[in-house]
């Protein structure tokens, strides 16, 4: 593994039964085991390392069971690559006012049909070894910001309990279960969280309940807080994360694993993120622009069309824009990860970072 002496940026290698996973890395998130709008064919052409499927929804709809019986998530979504799944827990939360949390789990009603269903930290793992993602995630309680203090300190002594609860039970070999990190804004209950965790060993180290409301500026303190705590020889994953100010802040943090649903869901908006800051695609003044989206990107949108025939697409309703603007913004994040290692590497991390600021800023220059 190279580190960054000045930030402490990482670029390493993680090993799974489907590949080595070259990090700092960005996975798309495949919610109902497919990427919105792409094929495996293409997640692989722009050079995807690993996906992330979603553990409730794929428990809801086809089954933990359909799912295995096709031979796993990778035979199922015909993806050679690995696979991570979350374990639901976020999902299961967000669902205010028709969930129960109570200690054995959390009593849900479901999105879909209104059946009502419990979920067990014993299930979630249970339903993940079914999947068989090459990385499982602990079952945890996430907790809304703003929060009490009281609040976040029962967060995560329920989440340590159901990690305990968890490990007890994974049985895979070929999976590796990282555990989750909660404790809010609260600096004291993040390192305790943390350091129990680590007490129990566990492959891999997830970062929960960011990107869920605070600032920027909160985030940054929290992985500056726990970049010293987290062991430097294992992975390190921000949950929910993938704004590419964020990704590189991350990065200069010490985090190795990113995910989110940002690119493919601003895709179908018309919201397109590149080298030169975000813009969308509607606006009228890209209606004569027969340049690229983004002259820097090696994408086939970029190649093969112009931000006015982009723009056409979406003010027709034609389904091939999201696609071009997903493809577009998927490769971007990937592509942005990949030159972030490989400046880590080169040992000029902090040229990367203030180029990339520099460049990407917050506003729309093209």
């Amino acid at each position: 593994m190279a580190e960054c002496p000045e930030t402490g940026a990482r670029a390493g290698e993680l090993v799974t039964p489907h590949g080595i996973i070259e990090t700092p890395v960005f996975m798309p998130v495949g919610t109902a085991a497919t990427v919105k709008a792409m094929s495996p064919k293409e997640m692989a052409e722009i050079e995807t390392q690993i996906l992330l499927s979603n553990t409730y929804h794929l428990y809801l709809r086809p089954g933990a069971e359909l799912v295995e019986e096709a031979g796993g998530l990778h035979r199922f979504m015909n993806w050679n690559g690995p696979i991570l799944t979350d374990s639901g827990g976020f999902q299961v939360f967000s669902l205010a006012g028709i969930n129960k949390i109570l200690e054995d789990g959390v009593e849900f009603v479901s999105h879909l049909d209104g059946s009502r269903h419990f979920m067990t930290p014993e299930l979630a793992t249970q339903t993940q070894e079914k999947l068989g993602s090459d990385i499982a995630m602990c079952f945890d309680q996430c907790v809304k910001l703003p929060c009490t203090r009281e609040e976040a300190g029962k967060s995560v002594d329920r989440t340590l309990r159901w990690a305990a609860r968890c490990q007890s039970i994974h049985r895979r070999e070929d999976q590796a279960l990282f555990g989750i990190v909660q404790g809010a804004l609260y600096d004291d209950l993040r390192v305790k969280c943390a350091e129990k965790l680590i007490d129990m060993d566990f492959p891999g180290y997830s970062i929960g309940g960011l990107s869920v409301g605070e600032s920027h500026q909160e985030m940054y303190r929290i992985l500056d807080l726990l970049n010293p705590v987290m062991p430097k020889g294992k992975p390190r994953y921000l949950m929910g994360v993938g704004y590419p100010t964020n990704l590189v802040e991350g990065v200069a943090r010490g985090v190795d694993m990113f995910d989110c649903v940002l690119p493919t869901r601003n895709g179908r908006n018309g919201t397109l993120l590149t080298s030169r800051g975000k813009f969308n695609i509607k606006h009228s003044r890209f209606t004569h622009d027969w340049g690229p989206i983004d002259p820097d990107c090696d994408c086939y949108a970029c190649r093969e069309f112009s931000r006015a025939y982009v723009r056409h697409l979406y003010r027709s309703g034609e389904m091939l824009s999201a696609r071009l603007c997903s493809w577009h913004n998927l490769r971007f994040l990937i592509s942005l990860m990949k030159r972030a290692r490989q400046s880590i590497l080169d040992g000029v991390f902090p040229a990367f970072r203030a180029e990339f600021h520099r460049l990407f800023g917050e506003s729309n220059p093209l």
